[in-house]
């Protein structure tokens, strides 16, 4: 592709996507974001850089057939990933999670065959694994989804590959858990929960322990997006590549949090409340067309630790960081329906 592509990201406003867009913008792309923006800290504005003249912000509601038509319009290439994008705020209110994470997507493959895209890029999730006790957990084993975000991802998945016509570059991409600094930021992954844990408290509270969960630097995530849109179309088409970064247990991720912190921290073990226990194999999209992550969790944990001391995350409390905290607010103040 050319850097005179235009990008469609939809759900662009997100902890990936705001980082997602500012790489494409820099790197020449055209990029058309179209998103709720419930989080603020979604877009970039002009006292960000030169790139933001790249970016063109729609916000609107990927439910509705005319705000879909209307952001597909005129692009070349298209990266899905919009949902509700955890368990709990999942869980928070079933029937709204169902409409945004499947609903619309069928109304989305039905749009998609009549635009001028000619790439789609579908995110969905490592968690459609479930619990795997492979050492190495490939993209031709079973996915054993255990809650209804990740068998909704799965269903997705199977939609996409029955209903975009083959007309189109179609590929999926199965996440691994992302860490690390976002303008956007979470504090409700593994990684990012941990490691603020230990700069607020001197207690790191750690669920189970033994559990492997799968590990991707936020750049290296952006990073795989763009190694896509600029594959042959011939070897990314109809595939499906986990996007892998390091397997560790949650103890063993807490260890590394404790020595880069600057202050002695405790660790502590509370019984196990989620049971997932996967580790991910990246073998398939190095060998196909190249990638490998570049970074590492205590890549991620030093780039929080610099961005906690710089004074980036304003009011910690806020619901901005937590998306389920801000599924309730939004819920609440009549902002979803």
């Amino acid at each position: 592709m050319n850097f005179q592509t235009k990008v469609l990201l939809i759900g662009g406003g997100g902890y990936v996507g705001v980082e997602l867009q500012k790489l494409l913008a820099k790197s020449g792309y055209q990029v058309r974001v179209l998103d709720t923006f419930w989080y603020p800290n979604g877009r970039w504005d002009n006292s960000d850089g030169d790139f933001i003249s790249n970016i063109e912000y729609i916000k609107g509601d990927i439910r509705y057939k005319d705000v879909l038509r209307n952001a597909l319009n005129g692009v070349d290439a298209c990266i899905h990933l919009a949902c509700i994008s955890n368990d709990p705020s999942y869980e928070l209110n079933p029937n709204l999670a169902k409409s945004i994470n499947f609903e619309a997507f069928q109304l989305f493959t039905d749009e998609i065959n009549k635009s001028s895209a000619k790439r789609i890029i579908y995110a969905s999730s490592s968690s459609v694994y479930g619990v795997k006790t492979e050492e190495h957990v490939t993209e031709e084993l079973s996915c054993n989804p255990l809650t209804d975000y990740s068998r909704y991802k799965v269903m997705c998945e199977d939609l996409a590959l029955k209903k975009i016509t083959e007309e189109k570059c179609l590929t999926i991409v199965r996440p691994s858990t992302v860490c690390g600094y976002s303008r956007r930021q979470r504090f409700d992954l593994v990684v990012n929960v941990l490691t603020l844990s230990a700069l607020t408290n001197s207690v790191i509270r750690v669920d189970g322990g033994d559990q492997f969960r799968p590990n991707l630097h936020i750049e290296d995530m952006i990073q795989s997006y763009k190694f896509l849109l600029e594959s042959k179309i011939e070897t990314i088409d109809r595939k499906i590549y986990n996007i892998a970064g390091e397997n560790l247990t949650v103890l063993d991720i807490a260890k590394k949090v404790q020595i880069q912190m600057n202050k002695k921290c405790e660790i502590e073990i509370a019984p196990v409340l989620d049971p997932r226990s996967y580790r991910v194999s990246g073998k398939k999209i190095e060998l196909e067309i190249g990638f490998f992550p570049r970074f590492n969790v205590e890549d991620a944990i030093d780039d929080l630790k610099k961005a906690f001391y710089a004074g980036k995350f304003k009011n910690l409390d806020s619901d901005l960081f937590y998306n389920i905290k801000r599924m309730k607010t939004l819920m609440l103040n009549g902002s979803i329906k």
